[in-house]
């Protein structure tokens, strides 16, 4: 009884071992989608007591949100994403309306979730976020911790993150010097 106990418990183990190596070994083979993201932070954005928690943007804000269309105007996007504020909704919305797209709404709690990678699997995209989210989407796109938040005074960073072949990329290019006034 005892040997046919231990052979049965035997059994079970290997099974169980047999099916999450299964498991591992599709994941492992899934491939990669080629896509390539344009992320940056949204534009300058009104101050003080009276902005409230859903600022809007100010006039050099606007300036820099046509800045970031007109950068951008050679790129041919599939896709335009923002968070679900003023500030990046109006930073997105020049870009998206010379592509002829609708502004996504995304969740910045929910970077680079499966949801994402299929719905922009293959496209081109802009994704709109804040000082702390943008850097962390790059971070999550890459699988590693590369870029830290954004100083608070600082809008002109555009991340261009490549994946071509199961590779990825990324260019950090740095408008901060241009002059909006």
């Amino acid at each position: 009884m005892r040997l046919s106990i231990a052979l049965f418990i035997l059994l079970l183990a290997g099974l169980l071992s047999c099916k999450n190596n299964t498991e591992q070994t599709a994941n492992a083979e899934t491939p990669v989608t080629d896509a390539t993201y344009y992320l940056i932070r949204h534009a300058d954005k009104e101050r003080g007591p009276d902005a409230g928690t859903d600022p809007d943007l100010t006039d050099k804000g606007l300036a820099r949100a046509e800045f970031w269309a007109q950068t951008l105007k050679d790129v041919d996007f599939d896709a335009v994403y923002s968070t679900d504020y003023v500030r990046t909704r109006k930073t997105a919305l020049p870009v998206a309306q010379a592509n002829d797209l609708p502004l996504t709404i995304y969740d910045a709690q929910n970077l680079y979730d499966e949801t994402f990678q299929q719905e922009t699997a293959g496209k081109t995209v802009l994704v709109v976020g804040h000082s702390n989210t943008t850097p962390a989407f790059v971070n999550s796109i890459l699988g590693e911790e590369k870029y830290g938040e954004i100083d608070d005074s600082v809008f002109g960073n555009l991340y261009i993150v490549k994946i071509k072949d199961g590779q990825t990329q990324v260019e950090l290019q740095e408008y901060n010097d241009w002059s909006f006034d």
